[in-house]
This record gives structure tokens, C-alpha cells and sequence, in this order.
């Protein structure tokens, strides 16, 4: 048998329910080969090699509901007894996430189809909105007035997803929306393997999705950085906003400091799949 990489190993050994999850265990630093820890998912395995998982398991069902329990933590957020709703759902790590805090229902929304983990699927709380895009998402398909929102998004600008977002959220209602920097910069600023490595161009980025955010309505409660990478190892930022009836910035926000502080935690090498 031919070798393989760490993260398709640590799934089909059944040490893991998911590939994805599996890059999480290997991010969180809960994967051992032959003894030694392994940082990095593409690691080639041999059939031979012993792979261990030690510590608990990741609490949601992908390494999304890290990104969010992240921002729970960081920021006041609340969703007890909460509408909320998770645009690009995928395999639905966000979704648990809200759950897990108490969320009453959640719409799960993505394009993609057949993402969503089962658990997920046949929760009552959960309503499943795959093959959707959410650019055009009706009143029809969201009768709520949304209290919360998540947004993980990949291969489209935030430009075009906070207007829709202002229009579903109730006045007061607060999102967090990662910011990707490899789907926000130029084409000019993004390197090799889609990865955007320059601090300069995440400023840049961050600061043009503030303003866009601004423009639409919301209010910028708080910014901090996702404490996994994105699948090429994109550094990527979660903002924290809410519609309000005046638009205004939180005096606490630096972005500069906030762009050092992700470098310095998960610069080259560090947080890699």
C-alpha cells in the first residue's frame, strides 16, 4: 500500500468522522506518529506507522465551530433562545456551535448539497437550506427576522454578501463574518496556492471589508483572528458587527496590532494543515 497523507490516514483508520475533522485533531495537536506529534496534515504516512489521537475530540462537528466558539469567547455574543442562521453551512461546524449555545433554530444555508453532517440534518432546530444561494434568498425560504448570523464564505467577496445580510437581519440582530483575504484582495496580491501571506494586504483587506460593512449599515463591534487557518493555510479574521440604526466603530479596534498579533500566533509554520 502506498503511502498517504496524515489527514486521509487519520480519517480512514476511524480515528476521525471526517476528513476535515481530521485536519482539526491534526491543527489542535492531538495527532501522534509513532510517538511524535504531528502540525501538519500532508504529512506522508506510511500503512506501518502508528497514528494515535490523543485528548478529547473536537466539540463540533467540523473545525467552522471552532472559528465561532473563538468569537463567542471573545466577544458578548448571546444566542440563547436566538433565531440564527449559518451562510455557507458546509459541513455545518458553525451551526453545532450555535446549537451548543443555545440557539432555538438555525438556517443552514449553502450552495453546496449533501455538506451537512447528519446529526445536524435531523435536528428539528435545524433548517436545511442547501442548493441555495444566498445572494438571492427569499422572505419565502427566511420568514424570521434573523437575531444572529455566521458567514464563512469561499470564492466570493464579503461586498456582496453584507448587503444581503443587513436586509435578513432584525435591527439589533449581530453577525461574525470571516474575513478571507485570498477571496477580498486583488489578484495581483495573491500568491502562489491562493495563500496571501503579506500583513500589508491583510490590513488593506480588513479595512476595505470594514468600510463596505459601514456602508451597508453596521456598526463594527470587534475584530480578532481565527484561531485555525484556512485549507491553504490563509490566516483569516473574524468580524464582529451588528445593524444598528446609526453606524459607528468600536474605539478598541486596531487592526494593525490585530494583523501582528495573527502573524505572530500563526505565521509560517504554525497552524498549518
Amino acid at each position: 500500500m502506498a503511502k498517504q497523507r496524515l489527514d486521509v490516514a487519520v480519517f480512514e483508520r476511524g480515528l476521525a468522522p471526517s476528513r476535515e475533522k481530521a485536519q482539526a485533531l491534526i491543527m489542535a495537536g492531538q495527532i501522534y506518529v509513532n510517538g511524535q506529534k504531528a502540525s501538519k496534515a500532508g504529512l506522508s504516512v506510511k500503512p506501518e506507522d502508528q497514528i494515535e489521537l490523543h485528548g478529547a475530540q473536537l466539540p463540533f462537528v467540523s473545525r467552522g465551530g471552532l472559528k465561532l466558539d473563538k468569537a463567542m469567547r471573545s466577544f458578548p455574543i448571546s444566542l440563547e433562545r436566538k433565531i440564527c442562521m449559518d451562510v455557507g453551512a458546509s459541513t455545518g461546524g458553525f451551526t453545532d456551535c450555535m446549537l451548543q449555545n443555545g440557539a432555538a433554530k438555525v438556517y443552514a444555508v449553502d450552495v453546496g448539497y449533501g455538506q451537512l453532517a447528519w446529526k445536524l440534518r435531523t435536528d428539528e432546530r435545524v433548517i436545511n437550506l442547501e442548493r441555495t444561494n444566498f445572494r438571492y434568498v427569499t422572505d419565502q425560504q427566511v420568514p424570521d427576522a434573523i437575531d444572529f448570523a455566521s458567514v464563512d464564505v469561499s470564492f466570493i467577496s464579503l461586498r456582496l454578501i453584507l448587503p444581503v445580510l443587513f436586509r435578513l437581519l432584525k435591527t439589533g440582530g449581530e453577525a461574525v463574518c470571516l474575513i478571507k483575504p485570498q477571496f477580498e484582495a486583488g489578484r495581483e496580491k495573491v500568491g502562489k496556492k491562493g495563500v496571501v501571506r503579506d500583513p500589508a494586504v491583510h490590513e488593506e483587506v480588513i479595512q476595505t471589508v470594514c468600510l463596505i460593512a459601514l456602508e451597508v449599515g453596521f456598526s463594527i463591534l470587534g475584530l480578532t483572528f481565527s484561531p485555525v487557518k484556512g485549507p491553504e493555510g490563509n490566516i483569516e479574521y473574524l468580524l464582529y458587527i451588528q445593524k444598528t440604526p446609526l453606524p459607528a466603530v468600536s474605539s478598541s479596534i486596531d487592526i494593525a496590532e490585530l494583523v501582528r498579533q495573527a502573524h505572530a500566533s500563526l505565521g509560517e509554520g504554525k497552524g498549518e494543515r
